[in-house]
C-alpha cells in the first residue's frame, strides 16, 4: 500500500485489514459493510476506514450498486479470485450480436480460479442481481460450470455455504453433486429457479487453448424453464469468444 495507507509500524491496524480483506474473500462479491464489521469483530467506525482505504487501494471494489464490496485487482491477483474483467471491442460486439438475435438476456461472465465476475452484463434484460451469482456458486448456471469443472467442488465452496435462495435451490451436497454431474457429461450449465423463483439460465463454458474454462456465455430468462432453445447460439457465440478471451 501506499505511504498514505497502512505501514509496517502500526501492526493492529495491518491485522484488521488483512481481517477485513479475509471476510470479503470468504464471503463473497456483495457482503456489506455491517457483515464485515461482524463477522471481522471490528467496530463499524474501523470497519468502514479500512473498507474506504482497501478501495482506494484497489484491493476491494464497490459494487455497482453500491450495497457491498467485492475483491479488487490487487487482491485478487493474490488470491486466485475473477480478476475486475476488461473486455476488447471485439468481445464486446459478439455479445451485442447475440442480443441482437434473441429475445433472452446475454451476459458474460469470466472465472478465476476459484471464482467468477459478471463481466458484462445485458443492459436491456439485466441480470437481477449479479452479486448473488458471484457470491452462491451453488445456485447459478454459470456457478456450477465452475464448480462441476474443479476436483473437489467442496474445496471451493463448503457444504456449510449452500444457502437456500428460494424453495427449488440445491442444499444438499448430494443434490448439488447430481447437478454438477449432469454438467459435466453434457458440457453446459443450467438451472430453473433456484436463484429467483422466476427466472432459469443456461451457461455455455468458453475456454482456453489449453481447455481451461475462462468464462461463460449466460441466456437468461422469466422463464419455467432454461432456453435451451438458444443453446446452439450460446455455444456459437462463446465459441467466438474464445481467442478473444484466452
Amino acid at each position: 500500500m501506499s505511504d498514505r495507507g497502512l505501514t509496517g509500524r502500526q501492526p493492529g491496524a495491518v491485522q484488521n485489514a488483512l481481517a477485513v480483506l479475509e471476510v470479503v474473500a470468504h464471503a463473497g462479491a456483495g457482503v456489506t459493510a455491517k457483515e464485515v464489521g461482524e463477522l471481522a469483530h471490528l467496530p463499524p467506525a474501523t470497519t468502514y476506514r479500512l473498507l474506504n482505504l482497501l478501495v482506494g487501494e484497489e484491493y476491494l471494489i464497490r459494487m455497482p450498486d453500491l450495497r457491498g464490496f467485492a475483491l479488487g485487482r490487487r487482491a485478487a491477483a493474490l488470491t486466485g479470485a475473477a480478476p475486475e474483467p476488461r473486455l476488447s471491442r471485439a468481445a464486446r460486439d459478439e455479445l451485442r450480436r447475440l442480443r441482437g438475435s434473441l429475445r433472452v438476456g446475454v451476459h458474460l461472465v469470466v472465472f478465476g480460479p476459484t471464482a467468477l465476475r459478471c463481466a458484462d452484463v445485458d443492459p436491456e434484460l439485466p441480470l437481477r442481481d449479479p452479486a448473488l451469482l458471484e457470491r452462491h456458486l451453488h445456485a447459478g448456471a454459470a456457478g456450477r460450470l465452475l464448480l462441476a469443472d474443479q476436483p473437489d467442488w467442496r474445496e471451493v465452496h463448503p457444504p456449510s455455504r449452500l444457502v437456500r435462495l428460494t424453495a427449488s435451490t440445491a442444499v444438499r451436497p448430494h443434490q448439488l453433486q447430481a447437478r454438477l454431474d449432469e454438467t459435466a457429461e453434457r458440457g453446459w450449465a443450467a438451472q430453473t429457479g433456484e436463484v429467483h423463483d422466476d427466472v432459469s439460465c443456461l451457461a455455455a463454458p468458453v475456454r482456453g487453448a489449453d481447455g481451461a474454462l475462462v468464462a461463460a456465455v449466460v441466456l437468461s430468462a422469466p422463464r419455467p424453464r432454461p432456453p435451451v432453445d438458444h443453446l446452439d447460439a450460446a455455444r456459437g457465440c462463446a465459441a467466438a469468444l474464445e481467442p478473444l478471451l484466452a
